[in-house]
């Protein structure tokens, strides 16, 4: 079924059961076999003798009600002990998934606190935790269910992604996980059956630590473990193959007794910088620069590379307009067009005449042009004296010239950052890039979020600063800014005197100072944001909130 291979927790799927930095790898009836293709860290799962793999999964069918709310559907997964289904909240009425334990389960406990610290990452791009609940003997986690996304497996089967998506999909993977970590969590089973892809083109990660704790799977080193995995990914998109020598997840593997080929190696025209950055991922010694061995390394490396740009759409002729005559019946050949009937006046009096007229109207356009040309002089020897005060006024004007940032910072006076790793997004000449705020429950026109939220800007030396162009991600009411002059990246405290206010519902806000201020640090200030509903392009919430594309200053 589509929605199965779409939405539901991929627990079952052992054909890519390999922990990509792992001394042991699973077989495909779940017993473990030694790998001596492993690399540098260890991860472990359960033996095929414990007590999760003996245990007898729950009988349950379709219809049963947990809570007096989740009505079970169809099950999608029956393993070790435990089930997985598609269920409908009737509360809410929506899709949800449920992954089903006995309490006396021995992963009911791992699985209950890998649900609830999941739960509150509240990242947008994991698949969120709804609920997760030990009740009459039962434990039973409730999870998103996307039925409109497609799992990365079957878009991986069709060919290999072009540069660009798969330049999206190491960034935002990398960025998704790099936040899991600051906050303690890993996943430890990212395949391309855990990695989604929304209608939006957006990568959502779904059964972080949940996963993992299902199955049972640790590991020594987990930030190692899931930068080779996101390598593992990059390199099944830029190859369509597996980077082991083992077929998996539908992809083939590499020749066995080769070791890891580069993919530029692999498949002709794969794109050197990704190709390096999937073997840098994997941890390979054949690679330019160091290994990444943790995602936030991965992610700034692919920050720090040259930005890649989608392919241009294909344009195509459109199909000739039917003549007028054509067959009826389709594929039948288009009949001649009749010529069209004689002319009035044919012969030789026609022409006689037509010439005659043409002669009489350019005469009488030629007179008429003639007088309009010497009105126009006369009237221009009047005005003289006053057209060249004009231009001498004209001269006189300060032309605006576009003024170069050279770094910024984000701003606050309460509270913690908002997403100061995102500043230089800002002034990067990409409209598609963005730096957004926090969202707030509370905003205008109630009550004010905080004392509000800014960016500084360093013009590199003292520039006479006489307008700014803010390019917004939100209309609608109302984003307030102010310019400040300031004395430093990071300064103290918020000047009394703005040199330009502005309140708009416009996405393009101009700024311009009564008089031009000289200064190197400028800083701008937001006191209120639109209400806006949740954004996948800035995997942010819904709420009061705005983001920022572009800061344009001159001077």
């Amino acid at each position: 079924m589509a929605e199965r291979s779409t939405a539901a927790v991929d627990v079952a799927d052992t054909s890519g059961d390999q922990p990509l930095s792992a001394v042991k790898k699973a077989a495909t009836d779940g017993t473990e076999t030694d790998d001596k293709g492993g690399t540098h860290s260890k991860s472990q799962r359960a033996e095929s003798g414990s007590p999760a793999r003996d245990a007898q999964p729950l009988e349950l069918h379709s219809g049963h009600k947990l809570a007096r709310r989740y009505r079970l559907e169809e099950c999608v997964t029956r393993l070790e002990g435990f089930s997985s289904w598609r269920a409908v909240d009737e509360k809410l009425r929506r899709a949800v998934g449920v992954h089903l334990l006995p309490a006396d389960h021995p992963r009911a406990r791992p699985v209950l606190a890998a649900a609830r610290s999941s739960a509150l990452l509240g990242d947008p791009r994991f698949v969120q935790v709804l609920d997760a609940v030990e009740e009459n003997d039962l434990v039973y986690v409730v999870h998103e269910w996307l039925p409109d996304a497609t799992e990365l497996t079957p878009v991986l089967s069709s060919g290999p992604l072009e540069p660009h998506e798969a330049y999206q999909l190491v960034s935002q993977v990398s960025q998704a996980m790099a936040a899991a970590h600051r906050e303690g969590l890993a996943h430890l089973r990212l395949n391309p059956g855990s990695v989604l892809r929304t209608v939006t083109g957006q990568y959502r990660i779904r059964g972080l630590a949940v996963m993992a704790a299902l199955r049972g799977i640790s590991s020594d080193n987990p930030q190692r473990t899931d930068t080779e995995a996101i390598g593992a990914l990059l390199y099944a998109a830029l190859t369509q193959r597996w980077p082991y020598e083992g077929n998996a997840h539908g992809l083939p593997g590499l020749p066995k007794g080769v070791g890891l080929i580069a993919p530029d190696q692999v498949r002709a025209g794969v794109h050197r910088g990704l190709s390096e950055l999937a073997m840098r991922a994997l941890g390979s010694d054949k690679a330019q620069e160091a290994p990444c061995t943790t995602p936030e390394e991965l992610a700034k490396a692919v920050s720090a590379m040259p930005r890649i740009r989608p392919p241009e759409p294909d344009f195509t002729t459109p199909p000739p307009y039917p003549r007028v005559g054509a067959a009826a019946r389709p594929g039948s050949p288009a009949q001649p067009v009749p010529p069209p009937p004689p002319a009035p006046l044919e012969g030789r009096t026609g022409r006689a005449l037509k010439w005659s007229v043409s002669a009489l109207l350019i005469a009488a356009l030629g007179l008429g042009s003639w007088q309009i040309a010497d009105a126009l002089l006369k009237d221009g020897e009047k005005d003289t004296p006053r057209s060249q005060s004009a231009e001498d006024d004209a001269s006189q004007k300060i032309v605006a010239r576009p003024l170069k940032i050279t770094g910024a910072s984000e701003f606050v006076l309460d509270g913690p950052h908002h997403h100061a790793d995102k500043v230089d997004r800002t002034y990067d000449k990409n409209n598609e890039t963005y730096w957004n705020s926090a969202s707030f429950n509370e905003g205008p026109p109630t009550t004010p979020f905080r004392q509000g939220v800014g960016i500084v800007y360093d013009l590199g030396s003292p520039q006479k600063v006489n307008g700014a162009t803010v390019h917004l991600r939100y209309g609608g009411d109302r984003t307030e800014l102010s310019l400040y002059a300031v004395d430093s990246l990071s300064p103290s405290r918020l000047p009394g005197q703005a040199m330009a206010k502005l309140s708009t519902q416009s996405k393009t806000a101009k700024l311009s100072p009564e008089k031009p201020a000289q200064t190197r640090y400028v800083l701008l200030w937001i006191t209120a944001m639109p209400y806006s509903e949740f954004d996948g392009k800035t995997f942010s919430q819904a709420g009061y909130k705005q983001a920022i594309s572009e800061v344009e200053f001159t001077g």
